[in-house]
């Protein structure tokens, strides 16, 4: 799975092997605006600027650029599961120059360790300048050791440095390095330099080389009980290790370096550990930060420490009672929606948690009821935002992704690239423009996204067709002598809240990879605005238009015939709110899922390393196919039926990271993606799409097979059964792959850090047990309509939190007492 690491504890001997604990880890970031950028050095003194993300030194992600700038504005949304282990978070801003070279102007690093300081804030953070030098990723593994020689002249005092390994190197130009080490031993009157072998192609390279440094020299040798350097030669030398991508006809590359002082072993002849590299020390220099200019950045980053499955037991089984209890408001649901500030926070991984278990419609149904009994007219009915409310919402998000796909994609797109001027605003005309050309521009394309919209109920989920279902049903009992109420339950979620938000924000429901510019996002809002209006459908006696705040918008919409679409409304609805089976058809529609640019091995029968083309690669409902441009019929295809396999593939393979195989009839497929990021959301929604495979494979080989050998189990045979067992886990559903116990750890940790308010809960229910009704004293609100019940689920939610601290607490006991020097925990800075 995305996003994992594994961390295991000690186990007692005779012990069975505990299962690990999970770390996953995720990070939302939004990249708001940039000011006060440097001038470009010329007349013109604009920039056209984007932004990147990188973990460590690795790229996973651009915005759009802003052209002609200096204070650009980005407004991008970027959510990805982090599958590897970082040490900074790091966002670059480039100018492309005339002659499109890319240059950086300034960067903003963050350590991994204070990223939780900016969670839910959106800070100013100053440009740092980009010094090559700095730029630094990965750890060193090493051994020095005080070896004693006694010659004929006497005893020599010997340093040897063993030069184990490296880990986590950084890419460079996009591919792994050619790594060596520099080794010195530097002193008041000594610089003594050797060098390791360059390693090809590898960010993990095993040097496992030693190299011999004389210390002191003495005219003659007194034999000592324990060996010992002398003082005054510890303090004066050190060790210094450098290493250096070797750049062939190029220069070579500083990747990074630490210096340990020789007085580590002044008390110990051997010392051995891991060192994070270090950026080049060029000794105090001012960094005029503002001068660089400024950037507004949202980061929230989790990490999750999910246990085995055992633990979750007692605080699943709660929650999915939640939907029986009587009444609702005294559920271990409600209580989460209740007492978290940010019900987002609550909101997601409940109605994933309950949709994993088949829970979600009957809680959503139940807690919407309350919703009704607040609401006195019909044209305001779930117009609020309330629990019930805010779970619909996520829930037609996760469950409705491909469904709006399906649906809106190839006309969003068609928008997107090429849009036509649909500004209806008169203060927003320019000298020239044609108002009545715009009109029908944005009429045009209304209807195309109305039309597809009324055209797709037969791919509506099931999940949103019964809740739609339910929620029709509701309505109707509710406002019995409203004929119109049992489309505007159903039309407030699935035209405002839903199609019409995709429209406005297509980047938020993954139907466009960035935020539209200015201009197409404005033709966007006016489309939406439009199909909102199209979509109500509420009481005859009050006009739509009066919906429209804008006089222009007013005039526009009288275009439309209200009755024809009116009609088409209700049909769509009528249809979405079925519990009649139908044919999912729109599952059988080729739909693009996921494309981009990435590499790829020439497909032949001979393997040559060094044979790989860069291709447009695309993945629909129906085949996974690449292009030899993106506008270009596909030259190679294979049928998502086909597909046996989906996975990593081994870096000593073809000495490249980010590299997987798509195992399907004939020899595999070996793909590498432009980042980590990348690699792993397509090895997850290509295993997701053909998860349902009869002939998928339950073993494979994680290397390639090259001169009559197989690199990883060294079998002699290219149809020996694989060496190792593939991947597991991904649901077969396509639309949804929820983990359980990873929300399950979300919600304990909600409850975790809101206990004060837990026990705020309880004393109010005590309270209205003893004086018969609410009291004002306590500083929160809570809906209480069963003081008895809700303080009994309150006592089980309590019970279950202090029953997962205790693991909890002995894993982060555990992860903590790693040794400073280890390669979980490396020494940071000159050892001491």
């Amino acid at each position: 799975m995305a996003g994992e690491q594994r961390a295991g504890g000690k186990a007692e001997a005779g012990d069975p092997p505990a299962a690990p604990v999970r770390v996953l880890q995720s990070l939302r970031v939004k990249i708001c605006e940039a000011k006060n950028l440097l001038p470009y050095p010329g007349p013109n003194k604009m920039r056209d600027c984007f932004c990147t993300v990188n973990l460590d030194q690795e790229e996973i992600f651009r915005t759009n650029g802003v052209e002609k700038s200096l204070n650009p504005f980005y407004g991008e949304d970027f959510y990805f599961e982090i599958p590897r282990t970082f040490h900074n978070l790091s966002f670059y801003i480039y100018d492309k120059s005339l002659l499109q070279r890319e240059l950086r102007i300034g960067k903003v690093a963050i350590k991994k360790e204070d990223l939780c300081r900016y969670y839910g804030k959106e800070p100013w953070f100053p440009l740092q300048p980009i010094d090559s030098n700095s730029e630094v990723q990965g750890k060193l593994h090493l051994e020095l050791k005080l070896n004693e020689l006694i010659t004929d002249n006497g005893s020599v005092q010997q340093l040897m440095v063993h030069i184990v390994e490296c880990e986590g190197l950084p890419l460079v130009n996009g591919q792994s390095c050619d790594p060596y080490a520099s080794v010195s031993l530097v002193g008041p009157s000594r610089n003594d330099q050797k060098k390791t072998k360059v390693k090809k192609k590898t960010s993990n390279p095993q040097f496992n080389e030693k190299f011999y440094f004389e210390v002191t020299r003495s005219s003659s040798y007194t034999k000592k009980s324990q060996f010992q350097v002398e003082e005054e030669d510890i303090e004066k030398l050190e060790v210094r290790v450098d290493l250096w991508n070797n750049g062939n006809l190029a220069q070579d590359v500083f990747l990074g370096e630490i210096r340990i002082p020789v007085r580590v072993l002044r008390n110990d002849s051997s010392h051995q550990a891991w060192y994070l590299l270090q950026p080049k020390d060029n000794g105090s220099k001012s960094s005029k930060y503002d001068d660089l200019g400024s950037l507004r950045l949202s980061i929230c980053y989790t990490e999750d420490y999910v246990l085995p499955s055992e633990y979750y037991i007692p605080l699943k089984s709660l929650l999915m009672k939640s939907p029986e209890v009587q009444p609702i408001t005294a559920s271990a649901a409600f209580i989460l929606g209740e007492i978290c500030r940010d019900k987002n926070d609550a909101i997601l991984p409940l109605v994933r948690l309950l949709l994993h278990h088949q829970k979600l419609v009957q809680f959503v149904t139940t807690i919407a009821q309350l919703d009704l009994n607040d609401t006195q007219e019909a044209n305001t009915i779930f117009r609020g935002n309330s629990l019930a409310t805010r779970c619909m919402d996520e829930t037609m998000k996760i469950v409705g992704d491909h469904y709006l796909k399906v649906t809106l994609k190839n006309v969003i797109d068609e928008i997107c690239e090429s849009p036509k001027p649909c500004e209806i605003d008169p203060n927003r005309l320019r000298e020239g423009d044609n108002v009545d050309n715009h009109k029908d521009n944005l009429r045009h394309y209304v209807d195309k996204v109305f039309s597809c919209i009324v055209k797709s109920s037969m791919s509506c989920p099931t999940v949103m067709c019964d809740l739609f279902s339910s929620l029709r049903h509701m309505a109707v009992r509710h406002f019995p002598n409203d004929r119109h109420v049992q489309y505007s339950a159903v039309s407030s979620f699935v035209f405002l809240r839903f199609f019409a938000v995709a429209v406005v924000s297509p980047h938020i429901f993954h139907l466009r990879s960035h935020h539209p510019d200015a201009q197409t996002s404005r033709v966007l809002t006016l489309i939406s605005k439009t199909i909102q209006t199209l979509g109500s459908v509420g009481s005859l006696s009050k006009s739509k238009t009066s919906s429209f705040k804008e006089p222009f918008m007013c005039e526009f919409y009288k275009m439309f015939e209200e009755e024809t679409y009116t009609a088409d409304v209700k049909k769509f609805i009528e249809e979405i709110s079925s519990t009649e089976s139908k044919e999912p058809s729109g599952m059988s529609e080729s739909v693009i899922l996921k494309e981009g640019e990435m590499y790829k091995r020439q497909q032949g029968r001979r393997i040559v390393k060094k044979s790989f083309n860069k291709r447009w690669f695309s993945l629909t409902s129906r085949e996974f196919a690449y292009h030899k441009h993106k506008d270009k019929d596909p030259v190679f295809r294979i049928a998502i039926k086909n597909i046996l396999a989906v996975e990593k593939l081994d870096e000593s393979a073809f000495s490249k990271n980010n590299m997987f195989q798509v195992i399907y009839g004939e020899k595999p497929l070996y793909i590498q993606a432009s980042n980590c990021v990348e690699a792993s959301e397509w090895i997850e929604v290509l295993s997701r799409v053909s998860r349902r495979n009869h002939r998928r494979l339950s073993r494979y080989h994680p290397s390639v097979f090259i001169n009559g050998t197989w690199l990883c189990c060294k079998a002699f045979s290219e149809n020996t059964e694989g060496c190792s067992p593939c991947t597991l886990g991904v649901p077969a559903d396509v639309a949804l792959d929820i983990d359980g116990d990873r929300e399950c750890e979300k919600i304990y940790s909600l409850f975790s850090t809101n206990m004060p308010k837990l026990q705020k809960m309880e004393e109010a229910c005590a309270s209205m047990a003893v004086y018969q009704g609410p009291q004002e004293h306590s500083d929160y609100h809570f809906t209480i309509d069963d003081s008895v019940e809700t303080f009994k689920t309150l006592q089980q939610i309590k019970a279950i939190v202090e029953k997962l601290n205790e693991p909890h607490e002995k894993h982060k006991k555990g992860s903590t007492s790693a040794k400073y020097g280890s390669q979980e925990n490396p020494i940071v800075g000159k050892g001491s």
